[in-house]
């Protein structure tokens, strides 16, 4: 229906107001399609792509029904009234920024809480007293565990990106989460798919659930166009990919290593064509200033491994580049989605060699997509047509040869490195002999790369090949020592560190860290 309204649907005018002074007054399909369900109470699974609008679908309907519910109420430390659960900490911070200017309208308080930082701030908000809290399950366990948050008031429960959330073997922390929930609140899941197991999370935690899909045709989605850009060599492909970067409007670059994200993003910006990166060996500061710059448009291009896949919302990124092609289909998809978002139109290249036709085909045709490749040099009109108007070289002062965390900085010695590649809880996953810090603590330690932390579970590298960014991804194996290797005993203790999740790689196969003697946790 052409004019259907946020008010025609039954949304608080308070709400509408501030939709419209951020010119958002016309709503999406699933919006438009889920709101009349929600906004009466019931549970609803919404399925929608990547771009569909689903975030404002949520937050609407929870905004609304805590906002009377606190009418005359009053806040209480460590018991929130609603609950966002999301797979990644980039994503848990768009969310929030899109809920508190909802929340707002109604005198409600949101925080984020997620690991890779330090826990004070996020504990210092739960004891004040905050309503809404978005979350990645890793890190609200912990302070779960640690007395610090119950749920027992919950009143609405939003699961996000749950086949994400599958993807990152979450599900079991994620149910245990839902388990502490009344059994009586409201819950809205959102998933792209429902295999690896969100069928059995929707069975089990959904009541008398409508189910609301958003097909392609609908969906904003639709204004993608897919190309394959083929070239002959090596040398060919950096010229294409240079030239691809060039325009002036916004674009994300996604290669599969971090390694050679960070070197591209510093070949671009040597080149005059400022960029930053986004990649698991970046802190969270690195990374929030990275995607600040990105998105305020102060950098026009961000070169990123799969951790920005999903986690990255900006509006208005007009192209997506596949530098290299990615492992699998889903990848495919949630690479792409990042263009043609709220409704714009956006173009997808992918770049590639004559050795990769046969491997890009397959995964062209699991995504259900249907290009014919096109074999084409940095000048070819195709490429042009793409690029429109190439923004001037810009020569960087020295100063700018090192910007925030991409785009030609450097992480110095090898001990920066390692206290960068951590996963979304702390735990270190760089090389070398980690120095692990003794007691086995609480066991949700911050992983500061020299192997203080959380010690369990490493029987193999943590986190992602890549290092995306996991909310303490569940991972089983040998256990990180203080003292000696071996056993999971902790140097102060020896008591037996808690096998739960992430994990402490101190560069060796078991996963074992070589400790310096009784030195506390960091949890």
């Amino acid at each position: 229906m052409t004019d259907t309204t946020f008010s025609t649907l039954g949304v608080p005018a308070p709400l509408v107001s501030v939709l419209a002074a951020d010119g958002k007054t016309t709503p999406f399909p699933i919006q438009e399609d889920t709101l009349p369900d929600t906004l009466a109470g019931r549970d609803v699974l919404g399925r929608g792509k990547t771009g569909s609008g689903k975030t404002i679908a949520f937050a609407i309907p929870l905004v609304a029904r805590l906002g009377g519910a606190l009418a005359g109420g009053k806040r209480r430390p460590g018991r929130p009234l609603a609950l966002v659960l999301a797979p990644t900490r980039e994503l848990a911070t768009q969310i929030d920024a899109t809920l508190a200017p909802l929340a707002a309208a109604y005198n409600l308080t949101t925080t984020t809480i997620f690991g890779g930082v330090s826990q004070n701030r996020q504990v210092a908000a739960l004891k004040s007293g905050v309503d809404i809290i978005v979350a990645c399950p890793g890190r609200l366990e912990d302070l779960m565990q640690q007395g610090f948050v119950s749920l027992d008031a919950i009143e609405v429960t939003v699961i996000d990106e749950a086949d994400h959330m599958a993807d990152l073997g979450f599900l079991p922390v994620v149910t245990r989460i839902l388990d502490k929930t009344p059994s009586t609140g409201q819950r809205l899941l959102f998933s792209a798919t429902l295999d690896n197991g969100v069928d059995k999370l929707v069975r089990r935690f959904l009541h008398n659930e409508v189910l609301h899909s958003v097909d392609e045709a609908n969906s904003p989605v639709a204004a993608m166009t897919h190309h394959v850009f083929e070239v002959e060599s090596v040398e060919g492909k950096k010229v294409l990919v240079e030239k691809l970067a060039s325009g002036t409007g916004r674009r994300i670059l996604f290669l599969r290593t971090k390694h050679h994200a960070k070197k591209l993003a510093k070949q671009l910006t040597a080149s005059g064509i400022p960029a930053v990166d986004l990649h698991g060996n970046l802190s969270q500061p690195q990374r929030d200033r990275n995607l600040k710059a990105f998105g305020e448009g102060s950098v026009r291009v961000l070169v990123a491994t799969d951790v920005a896949a999903r986690g990255v919302h900006v509006d208005d990124v007009e192209l997506v580049v596949h530098v290299d092609p990615p492992m699998e289909h889903k990848a495919y998809l949630h690479r792409s989605g990042r263009t043609a978002r709220a409704g714009s139109a956006g173009d997808v290249v992918t770049v590639s060699l004559p050795t990769q036709r046969g491997d890009l085909a397959s995964l062209l045709r699991k995504a259900k997509i249907s290009v014919k490749p096109t074999v084409v040099t940095a000048d070819s009109p195709e490429v042009t047509a793409l690029v429109g108007d190439v923004a001037p070289f810009v020569k960087p002062a020295p100063e700018e040869r090192r910007p925030q965390g991409g785009g030609g900085t450097s992480q110095g010695t090898n001990a920066r490195r390692k206290r960068a590649a951590r996963d979304e809880n702390g735990s270190s996953s760089g090389g070398g002999r980690g120095r692990g810090r003794g007691e086995s603590g609480r066991g949700q330690g911050e992983g500061r790369g020299q192997g203080e932390g959380r010690g369990q579970g490493g029987g193999r590298r943590s986190g992602a090949r890549d290092g995306s960014t996991r909310d303490a991804a569940p991972r089983t194996g040998g256990a990180s020592t203080g003292g000696r290797r071996g056993g999971g005993a902790s140097g102060a203790s020896g008591a037996k560190a808690p096998m739960r999740v992430g994990s402490l790689v101190g560069g060796r196969s078991g996963g074992t860290s070589r400790g310096n003697g009784p030195r506390r946790a960091q949890g």
